[in-house]
């Protein structure tokens, strides 16, 4: 059996109140390798606060938000009533008929929203809904990042798999191979900025609560990449949760496992260890 080590990603932090308490509880416990942070939500300041004893234990990052609630800055265009689009109407938007001036000021001012509260750069930067991959957002994104004085080790999360891998995990394929087409080209891209990214990428889920949550991890520790990336969204449930986003249930289920033997099993059973930042 080849041992391997995977980066356990929790994405949300900061959502809400409740889904930040459950994500620091499982940072405490050494059960994930990371956390990406959702900046433009209210909570955010108060949370940063808590994350910052988890500096150099644990990659603190920027979970880019694009398709949740109210932006940071002014977006007459891309968010006219006030809030951010879904991520259907983003996806099927042309990339020369998006705002380009409006979204790289939001992703320049979620960055820096990241850094004052922290007081440092973040260690690697994701997208909720994955639309750090979207052919219109990437170039911004690549472009913006320039304009930051980022860590050495800075990297990027590439949602984007092999279709092989995709088909042996067994894991809402269909979702998988979607945002896998979506992002075909955006680690070559990255690197031709100078990004390094993840090479493997799981995780996905129909968000069902009638699903065993651990059954499904087992899945996403199949067909390791080289630096495999297993993205997860555990949490408790509060009302702001419940108001901005319909993935409520499952997340309390989801940090149960992680903070259960169980997960030290099944990650024991196939020789995974979680990955953690250089000393």
């Amino acid at each position: 059996m080849a041992k391997f080590e995977f980066i356990l990603c929790a994405d949300d932090y900061a959502l809400s109140p409740a889904v930040s308490r459950g994500i620091l509880e499982a940072l405490e416990a050494g059960r994930l390798s990371a956390t990406g942070a959702m900046t433009n939500r209210p909570s955010w300041r108060d949370a940063a606060r808590d994350l910052g004893s988890h500096v150099g234990q644990a990659w603190l990052g920027v979970h880019l938000n694009l398709t949740l609630g109210t932006p940071l800055t002014p977006m007459p265009a891309f968010a006219g009533n006030g809030r951010l689009p879904s991520i259907g109407s983003l996806a099927r938007a042309k990339a020369a008929d998006l705002p380009q001036r409006e979204i790289a000021a939001e992703i320049h001012a979620q960055i820096d929203s990241y850094a004052q509260a922290m007081g440092r750069m973040p260690d690697f930067l994701d997208g909720h809904q994955h639309v750090q991959i979207l052919p219109g957002v990437s170039e911004i994104l690549f472009s913006e990042l320039g304009r930051f004085p980022l860590p050495h080790d800075f990297w990027l999360r590439d949602s984007a798999d092999r279709l092989t891998r995709i088909l042996l995990r067994r894991s809402a394929p269909t979702k998988a191979a979607m945002v896998a087409w979506l992002g075909r080209d955006f680690a070559a891209a990255g690197r031709r900025h100078g990004f390094t990214t993840n090479d493997g990428f799981a995780g996905f889920s129909a968000f069902d609560e009638r699903l065993d949550y651990a059954r499904l991890f087992s899945r996403y520790l199949v067909a390791p990449g080289t630096r495999h990336l297993v993205m997860c969204h555990p949490g408790y449930v509060d009302e702001e949760l419940s108001a901005a986003d319909p993935v409520t249930g499952t997340r309390p289920q989801e940090l149960a496992f992680l903070l259960s033997e169980d997960f030290a099993a099944r990650t024991t059973a196939v020789g995974a260890t979680l990955a953690r930042p250089a000393a």
